[in-house]
């Protein structure tokens, strides 16, 4: 069996529906779906951070992170790298210098489902990133093999290849390309939906009398 699967990379979700996904919450689809949503413990290193793109996926093996290094060149502007660590809790694979170059490739976010390190340069960098913490064990080039662009699975969310990401203080959501444009149809009419209900409410409307007005399904 080898020991590297490399798999292309997905095709971009168009521009235009992943500036619109930016401007949503997380917590607005969390209103009309029970999946895609990463584990509450996958947080931003910085406050107030959002970012949205493609999902470019990864799958590193515990101490190894071989082929992060590998792709770097391939990372693409708007793309969200979605790292799998098979489990692992203690081996940090994004350090500052992997953040410099993510940034540098264009790279919208990073999603890591385990520890991170150099948080004061990754924070320096600018890079979005979200992760399970810190450590200061970092992974090493050991060449013990990798996935790329092959479905992995981030904090209990199934996520494959050109999925749209949306990344917030709130959470990760993953959404599968196919169903894209009909949720972010739907997310943006619920969230002026909520817009009138502020409006509402805070010129002195009743929030019972304001909720009569069901939401848009």
């Amino acid at each position: 069996m080898d020991r590297y699967q490399i798999h292309p990379m997905p095709t971009q979700a168009p521009a235009d529906l992943v500036t619109r996904l930016s401007r949503l919450h997380t917590s607005t689809f969390g209103h009309t779906h029970l999946w895609g949503f990463c584990r509450r413990d996958i947080r931003p290193l910085a406050a107030a951070s959002t970012a949205a793109g493609t999902a470019v996926t990864l799958a590193l093996p515990g101490p190894d992170s071989t082929l992060l290094h590998q792709v770097l060149a391939q990372v693409r502007p708007g793309d969200v790298v979605m790292i799998d660590r098979l489990h692992d809790d203690l081996y940090a694979c994004i350090g500052g210098i992997v953040a410099l170059a993510m940034k540098r490739a264009g790279a919208a976010a990073v999603v890591v489902d385990g520890p991170i390190t150099d948080t004061a340069e990754i924070l320096a960098v600018g890079l979005p990133v979200w992760s399970r913490g810190v450590s200061a064990i970092t992974t090493r080039r050991l060449d013990l093999g990798g996935r790329l662009n092959t479905a992995v699975s981030i904090g209990g969310a199934v996520v494959t290849p050109g999925d749209l990401v949306l990344c917030d203080d709130d959470g990760v959501f993953v959404l599968p390309a196919a169903d894209a444009k009909a949720a972010i149809d739907q997310a943006e009419a619920r969230e002026a939906w909520e817009s009138r209900i502020v409006a509402e409410v805070a010129s002195g409307h009743d929030l019972a009398d304001a909720l009569k007005a069901c939401p848009p399904r």
